[in-house]
């Protein structure tokens, strides 16, 4: 794309300003604001952006288009709460001390939830930690699931937060800076306005660090507005590539009963919580915070909707899944002048790197002393040039449990602990979906213990 093309992309987007901010990339930037947009549930192949069809995200496609998009995003583990955890702690589910989803009443055989965060996850030390002692003023709102959802701490000055990990979308109770409200209304736009009332409190030359965690398009799927419902009232999903129920189904299989129904109303919950994009990026222009502003969107795992006959996540099955629909996310950055649009980035990426990028974006130290394993990716979203002698990882990791993960751009190695399930190898370049496991063919053991020995050495150094 020519200069004078993205000018003018970026002028009929978000106005001339836009167009300005590129023109005149700065030496030295000052340190920018950071959004971070977080969708629930929300898989990469589920965006318009990454080949979906059928399910509406035309913000979404409009973000990725105003930088620059990471194909190949992955969480560490697909389910909420440990990926929460290493998204913003940079660090393994091992080291946290979180496993799985945080619940009151955590259900054994097969392993669903986990009652409570370690008593050491609270000195962990988190992104909002990090810039707070650096000057940013950060705020969270939305979903935490972290444990002390009321008051998560660790340098926020603001927090509008859920109670739990799920929530009605309807007349919810929310917790604003550690005091209870019954709020009147729909929850994503609640958690929206909540957003902007912190934009609109921001002082000049200060800069702020501002999480908007939405519980869409996470179950339940009922109290969305009803003009979302309308937009598919006759969508009939045909390029989806859901399939029949799976024998091993297990978490929220029950939606496999109606898939063209349920779909209908998880695609308008993801709609719904498209629509609150556009919202948050004119309270950064009329502000003028917009062209000072890194925005980061992505999802804290992925979701299968039927693919492989399954519904849900990591825990759509029995045994645990480690497949492409769970683990990969949406990953997008933009901030003008410094990423440059309509750009897309091939390398792997996991959500252990987030961390370590926003630290670099924020002129902020990662700390020394928490045995990190990512690496900032600020260079790759800014189209840099890698020193020669510091090639991007090929590879990246999962943890789930009993569960383990290594992928690398052609194949995925999953290992099974305790028998509890067969072990699976995956030739992804020529067989995506994930139909025809390899691991006892022949003619892939020096591929299986190549990704093997690299996943037990992660497993070694990052274990604890």
């Amino acid at each position: 794309m020519s200069e004078a093309t993205r000018r003018r992309f970026l002028a009929s987007t978000l106005g001339a300003g836009a167009a300005a901010a590129w023109a005149q990339r700065r030496a030295g930037s000052p340190r920018p604001n950071i959004l971070l947009i977080l969708a629930d549930d929300l898989a990469a192949w589920m965006c318009g952006c990454y080949g979906n069809k059928e399910i509406r995200t035309p913000n979404i496609d409009l973000l990725a288009r105003m930088g620059t998009r990471f194909l190949n995003a992955f969480v560490v583990t697909p389910v909420c709460s440990p990926s929460r955890a290493t998204l913003f702690t940079g660090r393994t589910p091992m080291q946290h001390g979180i496993h799985d989803f945080l619940t009151p009443n955590p259900a054994e055989n097969p392993p669903q939830g986990q009652a409570a965060p370690p008593e050491s996850f609270a000195r962990e030390v988190m992104i909002a930690d990090i810039l707070a002692r650096e000057g940013y003023r950060c705020g969270y709102v939305g979903k935490w699931h972290m444990g002390n959802d009321a008051a998560p701490g660790h340098g926020y000055e603001f927090t509008y937060t859920m109670l739990g990990g799920s929530s009605p979308y309807q007349n919810p109770t929310m917790s604003r800076n550690g005091k209870l409200v019954n709020e009147s209304g729909y929850l994503t736009e609640l958690m929206t306005q909540a957003a902007l009332e912190f934009i609109d409190q921001q002082e000049p030359g200060r800069p702020f660090f501002l999480t908007v965690s939405y519980l869409n398009p996470h179950t339940p799927y009922d109290g969305h507005p009803q003009k979302y419902y309308d937009l598919y009232a006759g969508a009939r999903f045909e390029t989806i590539g859901w399939e029949p129920p799976a024998p091993n189904a297990l978490r929220e299989k029950e939606m496999l009963e109606d898939v063209v129904g349920n779909l209908r109303k998880c695609a308008a919950s993801v709609t719904a919580l498209d629509d609150q994009i556009p919202r948050l990026l004119d309270a950064l222009r009329r502000r003028r915070l917009w062209s000072d502003t890194l925005i980061v969107f992505t999802a804290d795992n992925g979701y299968l909707l039927g693919r492989h006959g399954l519904w849900s996540k990591g825990h759509a099955s029995d045994p645990i899944n480690m497949y492409e629909e769970v683990i990969g996310v949406p990953l997008i950055l933009s901030w003008p002048g410094e990423i440059p649009v309509e750009a897309t980035r091939p390398e792997l990426v996991s959500f252990y790197d987030v961390l370590p990028t926003l630290c670099e974006a924020a002129q902020a130290p990662v700390p020394a002393d928490r045995n990190l394993c990512g690496r900032s990716f600020l260079a790759l979203a800014q189209g840099r040039t890698l020193p020669k002698d510091q090639p991007w990882p090929p590879t990246v990791f999962g943890y789930f449990r009993n569960t383990q993960m290594a992928r690398d751009n052609r194949f995925k190695l999953v290992i099974r602990n305790g028998g509890e399930g067969p072990n699976e190898l995956y030739y992804l370049s020529r067989d995506p979906r994930e139909k025809r496991n390899e691991y006892d063919n022949a003619g892939f053991v020096t591929v299986r213990d190549r990704l093997r020995r690299q996943l037990d050495a992660w497993l070694e150094r990052y274990g604890s």
